[in-house]
C-alpha cells in the first residue's frame, strides 16, 4: 500500500521554454526560464551511432573478420611428424640468407629472414611442446637463444651493420647446429 501513491503520480518531465520578452511581464512570478543541456551534442551522437551500425553491419556480413587472427602458436594445426620433417628444410631456408648478407641486399635478406624464421619458428614450437617435460627447459633455451639472435640480426641488417650481421649469423649457425643436434 505504501507504493501506490508512487506509482499513480506521474513523473512526467517538465518542459520550460524561453517565452517572448512581451510575454514574460505577465508571468513575473516565475523563475527564470530553465534550459535543458546535455553533454553530449548531436553531432557527436550521430557519429557515434553511425560508426556503432557500420562496425555492426561489418561484423555481421563479413564473419571472416572474426576469424583473422592467426592462433597457429596457441592451437598447432601441424602434427609433430610433420614439424620433424619439415624443420630441417626450413633451417636450410633460414641459411640460405648468406648469399644475400655477403651481396649486402639488406631488405631482401631481411624479409627472407622472416619468412623462413616464422616458419622454422613454428615448427620447433611443435616438436618442444612434443618432447618429455625434462628436456624442454634446455631446448626453449636454445629456442629463445636461436630466435634473439634472428631479432638481432633483423636490426642490423636495418642498420646496415655488418660485422654485427655476421656476428649474428655465425650465433645462428652454432644455435641451429645444437638445435638440431638435440632433436
Amino acid at each position: 500500500m505504501a507504493l501506490r501513491p508512487l506509482v499513480s503520480r506521474q513523473n512526467l518531465p517538465t518542459f520550460l521554454c524561453c517565452l517572448k520578452p512581451s510575454l514574460q511581464t505577465k508571468e513575473k512570478t516565475l523563475s527564470p526560464p530553465k534550459i535543458l543541456q546535455t553533454s553530449i551534442s548531436r553531432r557527436i551522437g550521430s557519429i557515434a551511432a553511425v560508426a556503432s551500425i557500420l562496425l555492426a553491419r561489418e561484423a555481421i556480413l563479413k564473419p571472416e573478420i572474426a576469424f583473422g587472427a592467426d592462433w597457429k602458436i596457441l592451437a598447432s594445426e601441424q602434427t609433430v611428424e610433420e614439424a620433424e620433417s619439415e624443420i630441417r628444410i626450413h633451417a636450410q631456408s633460414l641459411l640460405d640468407i648468406k648469399a644475400l648478407l655477403e651481396s649486402e641486399s639488406w631488405r631482401e635478406a631481411q624479409k627472407a629472414m622472416r619468412n623462413s624464421s616464422s616458419n622454422l619458428k613454428h615448427d620447433l614450437y611443435t616438436i618442444i611442446q612434443s618432447r618429455p617435460g625434462s628436456e624442454r627447459p634446455y631446448l626453449r633455451k636454445l629456442y629463445s637463444d636461436l630466435f634473439n639472435n634472428v631479432s638481432r640480426l633483423d636490426y642490423a641488417a636495418r642498420d646496415r651493420d655488418g660485422s654485427l650481421v655476421w656476428k649474428c649469423y655465425g650465433n645462428i649457425v652454432v644455435a641451429l647446429d645444437d638445435i638440431l643436434g638435440r632433436i
